[in-house]
């Protein structure tokens, strides 16, 4: 069911917001193509404004969805205002709006709230502090805010922790697919990262199915955060040789960056940012700068208590490594078309598909086009 329409009451009927970032796009498309028996509403930011109670509670007085599923955020590298309203003040609307309408809250976090480390549990959360990237403090405080509002009223909620996120469809370019980015349009002469630095992944293909069975197990799943990721980390620098290896690629050369240059690096870029504004250029860090610390250090998840849960997953061999061959095929594909990166994928320009004729000589393409449908109906009229 698209937006808009006037079905008011459905058991089925659910409410995904931020549904058209990686995440949110895979959990509409799953319960809209995958699952009978359920209706989905994917309202943009200016069908549902998520600062607005008053606006969101007439929205779901219209439709009376039975649960909700939160997956909207601001951008890492947002300023104050929109990762607070967008983070915290949006997570918490819904969720007061979820306790007036008494239906299921499902709340999509990330690894921003924990500390740097390895088999991180979900009792690790860092503390809140001033000196936090904004988009930390904000996800920490709408985390703290959904247990403050389960324990004094009774709210409903599952918060599912991710881990760096890859899939398909990821229009932004962000988190893994900026490293895959970066790779293949040979931004990265050597390693950002130390030898030994590990890190979990979840893949946002299996996310919909584990949100499917906590909303179908309530009593399990109400008031626990989990993190999903892939049972086993991996290190970041092999990951990137890896990535470099099945594109042919010279370069990022195996040598390791010491944190302490990339940290004078990022202080430079910085630096430079703040004189281009002052001239009314338009510039900013680089979202994953933000985060440069966590290059250099390990933070890998435990998935223990996933693991003992009711939830099997029915691909458990679908891991990032395993993925990239598909991954690398699928983003290369589509950069060279959106012309963002060049020197890839030559199939995807071969004979077969015409491209290359058409990007040469686009009359010859034209002439033979036309002289095979003229054949075409002169072989129907006989």
């Amino acid at each position: 069911m698209l937006a808009g329409s006037n079905n008011t009451s459905n058991s089925g009927l659910g409410i995904i917001v931020g549904g058209s970032g990686l995440i949110g796009g895979a959990l509409v498309y799953y319960f809209k193509n995958r699952v009978d028996n359920f209706e989905i509403l994917a309202p943009n930011s200016k069908r549902l404004n998520l600062c607005k109670p008053d606006d969101i509670r007439l929205y779901f007085q219209q439709y009376k969805p039975s649960f909700i599923v939160n997956s909207a955020i601001a951008a890492i590298d947002s300023g104050a205002r929109l990762a607070y309203e967008i983070n915290y003040q949006g997570a918490v609307n819904l969720a007061e709006i979820a306790i007036e309408f008494a239906i299921p809250y499902i709340h999509i976090s990330s690894t921003a709230t924990m500390p740097m480390g390895s088999d991180l549990s979900e009792k690790d959360r860092i503390s809140l502090d001033a000196d936090l990237p904004n988009y930390s403090k904000s996800k920490i405080m709408a985390e703290m805010t959904l247990e403050h509002l389960a324990e004094t009223r009774g709210l409903d909620y599952t918060i599912v922790r991710l881990a760096i996120v890859y899939g398909k469809h990821d229009h932004k370019i962000q988190g893994f697919h900026r490293l895959l980015y970066s790779i293949a349009d040979q931004a990265m002469p050597i390693l950002l990262t130390k030898k030994g630095a590990m890190h979990s992944y979840s893949n946002a293909k299996k996310m919909p199915l584990f949100i499917h069975h906590i909303l179908k197990h309530r009593s399990e799943f109400s008031g626990q955060t989990y993190n999903f990721a892939d049972p086993e980390p991996v290190e970041l620098g092999q990951l990137i040789l890896t990535i470099k290896s099945l594109m042919n690629l010279k370069t990022p050369r195996e040598i390791y960056l010491p944190y302490i240059l990339a940290r004078t690096g990022k202080t430079v870029i910085s630096w430079l940012i703040s004189k281009l504004v002052r001239v009314g250029i338009e510039a900013r860090m680089p979202g994953e700068l933000l985060f440069l610390e966590s290059f250099y250090k390990s933070q890998t998840l435990s998935v223990e208590k996933l693991l003992q849960s009711s939830f099997q997953d029915p691909r458990p061999e679908a891991t990032v490594c395993s993925m990239l061959p598909e991954f690398i095929e699928y983003y290369l594909t589509r950069w060279e078309s959106l012309n963002r990166i060049v020197g890839f994928n030559k199939e995807f320009y071969g004979s077969e598909n015409r491209l290359d004729t058409f990007v040469k000589t686009p009359a010859d393409l034209l002439a033979e086009i036309h002289k095979e449908k003229d054949a075409s109906l002169k072989n129907k009229g006989k």
